[in-house]
């Protein structure tokens, strides 16, 4: 009996633990990924004024990118 209750809370506490660190280390490969290859970059805000027919002017490029990184 005491052996199956102390198997049981060691496989419990791996599974916690395994996923804490599965948790972690998925996080942080994925803010990695963001930062490496932005959704969306300066080259991209520039198209689509070109497509609405405008053209911007750096700092607006600037504050729509300070925009959109500000969490």
């Amino acid at each position: 009996m005491d052996t199956t209750l102390m198997t049981l809370l060691y496989i419990l506490l791996g599974g916690l633990i395994g996923a804490a660190l599965g948790f972690f280390f998925t996080k942080r490969a994925f803010e990695k990924q963001l930062k490496e290859n932005p959704p969306i970059s300066e080259k991209m805000i520039r198209a689509m004024f070109a497509q609405m027919g405008r053209k911007p002017s750096e700092a607006q490029i600037r504050q729509i990118m300070k925009s959109m990184t500000h969490k």
